[in-house]
């Protein structure tokens, strides 16, 4: 037997390969099938069964494709109704793999049909809990996301989740290995740690969640605090139920090399929003107008998926030469399949065509520091705890997340500075008002970060763990 975990940093997802005696199972597999098929035949085995732990908000599954493409039966939990072919198992269902046994064990309470796939190893020892957004380490699958599914309250799925958690998951041995399907820097929890794999035991011990007096303090514990999820988690739980199309045709269609005059006339006649995926630097220097920067070296898919939402809007890129695979690639990770194409050779070609650029006016962290004075206008756009930890003093804190709601607020003709904590997303920021024609602001190169070392007044730090605490 061999467990592997495949993890993406990008989307803090861990995917999982499990082998036994010439048979396979895959649990939550990302969209991209080949790297799987490539691993199956090179260890000549036979994928059996794909596992899916609930349907999936903040990505895209690769089981539909990954089924096609090896007749491997998908599993879900009770009560899924995914519109295709699957097996909808019953709790404490057993299949068998190779020599080992994987249990079912339904766990509603993050969705209705959320399961954990307890692993039975060859001597009919419970070794493994693939825990799927029902456990997470250090913390516990959000109990909103269901709720016009399930018509039921935030209050209520939560409660679900405590009886599954303190029922099914608590009574299990204490040396049982914990693989679940996120990490931190997901959206799917709040106080998750940046280990991947741990004991059972250890959560017991250290996880908040599972150290509640009663059911009443779970309610209030995990609920408390709860941001308001990405809005395009919606529209991937879709994809996931119903299928979509192959990411062989998603990709086709990306990659086709437009020259300038073939990207503008794209951009004029189909409303393609055009997505700038080179670093935050090299954007603020030049870009073609109205562009949205989005880093490819960051959270890119997530951010992607706060900031344009819509998976249908049509996409036009430019990258950095040699990465369009990759944008494609991970852009597909969160439903936005509809890349129409990339500008060949990247945004050298635009210059070369003589087109209209734009540019951000940014300036260093020095340069902050002596224009600051007291009545300065600073817009902090980090998440609010790393604003609560420490800040510039008197600066606004407007987290990223929620740039359509605060952006109505700005009055155009009032001169502000834009920063986060090291210039990705408040560029992210600063292209999407330029965008909507806001211009009269400077965004800080380097982010708090540099901001930091400068002599400018900044609140006294808080560790943010204690504030978690």
């Amino acid at each position: 037997m061999k467990i592997e975990q495949i993890y993406t940093g990008c989307l803090a997802q861990g995917a999982y390969y499990i082998t036994s005696n010439g048979e396979a199972a895959i649990i939550d597999p990302l969209r991209e099938t080949q790297p799987y098929l490539d691993r199956l035949e090179k260890d000549d085995v036979k994928l059996k069964y794909i596992f899916e732990t609930h349907f999936h908000a903040d990505f895209v599954s690769g089981h539909v494709d990954l089924s096609k493409k090896t007749n491997a039966s998908i599993v879900y939990g009770p009560t899924a109704k995914p519109e295709f072919e699957a097996i909808v198992a019953e709790d404490n269902q057993i299949f068998e793999l190779g020599n080992v046994k994987i249990k079912v064990l339904h766990t509603p309470g993050h969705t209705m049909e959320s399961s954990c796939f307890l692993l039975i190893d060859e001597n009919g020892n419970e070794t493994a809990l693939f825990s799927g957004d029902t456990l997470f380490l250090g913390d516990v699958g959000r109990p909103d996301l269901a709720q016009k599914a399930a018509n039921l309250t935030q209050e209520e799925l939560a409660g679900l989740l405590y009886d599954s958690l303190y029922h099914k998951i608590l009574p299990l041995s204490d040396d049982i290995t914990v693989y679940p399907a996120h990490g931190a820097g997901s959206a799917c929890g709040k106080n998750m740690m940046k280990e991947t794999v741990d004991s059972l035991g250890n959560q017991k011990s250290i996880n908040y969640a599972l150290n509640q007096p009663d059911k009443e303090s779970f309610i209030k514990a995990v609920t408390d605090g709860l941001l308001p999820p990405p809005a395009y988690f919606g529209m991937n739980v879709a994809m996931n139920k119903k299928g979509y199309d192959s990411f062989e045709e998603v990709l086709s269609h990306g990659m086709k090399a437009l020259s300038a005059e073939e990207f503008e006339a794209a951009a004029e006649n189909t409303g393609a929003l055009i997505l700038d995926t080179r670093s935050d630097k090299d954007f603020a220097k030049g870009f073609i107008p109205k562009s949205i920067n989005i880093g490819l070296k960051g959270d890119f898919a997530p951010w992607v998926g706060a900031m344009i939402v819509d998976v249908k809007q049509p996409i036009l890129l430019v990258t950095d030469n040699g990465t369009e695979e990759e944008a494609v690639t991970r852009l597909s990770r969160v439903g936005f399949d509809n890349v129409l194409g990339h500008l060949k050779d990247g945004f050298e070609t635009w210059i070369k065509a003589a087109k209209e650029t734009d540019i951000i006016n940014r300036i260093t962290a020095d340069q902050f520091s002596k224009d600051y004075y007291d009545n300065s206008k600073v817009i902090d756009v980090r998440k609010e705890s790393e604003y609560t930890a420490e800040h510039v003093e008197d600066a606004y804190s407007k987290p990223l997340a929620y740039i359509n709601d605060w952006v109505k607020e700005l009055n155009p003709k009032e001169h502000f500075y834009l920063h986060c904590a090291g210039g990705y997303r408040s560029m992210i920021a600063a292209s999407i008002l330029q965008a909507r024609g806001y211009r009269n602001f400077t965004e800080v190169e380097g982010g708090f970060n540099a901001i930091a070392q400068t002599s400018i007044p900044k609140t006294d730090f808080v560790c943010q763990s204690k504030m978690l605490s």
